[in-house]
């Protein structure tokens, strides 16, 4: 299954309904970081089942880049049940990525 391309008008049906953990990468075409971690994300969708993969283009959703502050790209978040469990800033190894989506993680 491929990452699921988000809009203001999916966000809440695909990621808080979710009755899978989300993580949201929140990017832009431009982006050099966003385009390295895309493969990693790409590979954790094909060995999670259990986790839905999402992406937001802040230059094609402002509103949403506005309504989570994101100042800075990529920026990962975790959602679960609705609610946002962590998030995270910058490139990271797949690694501090798998880590993200650990419960015993998430303050």
């Amino acid at each position: 299954m491929a990452a699921i391309i988000i809009t203001n008008d999916t966000f809440e049906q695909e990621v808080l309904q979710s009755e899978k953990t989300v993580l949201v990468d929140f990017w832009a075409k431009w982006c050099g970081p966003c385009k390295i971690i895309h493969p990693i994300l790409d590979e954790i969708d094909e060995e999670r089942e259990d986790v839905k993969i999402c992406l937001v283009n802040v230059d094609e959703e402002p509103d949403l880049a506005e309504r989570f502050r994101i100042m800075t790209i990529p920026t990962l978040m975790v959602f679960r049940d609705g609610e946002l469990k962590t998030s995270s800033q910058g490139a990271k190894p797949k690694s501090s990525i798998l880590n993200m989506l650990q419960e015993e993680t998430w303050e």
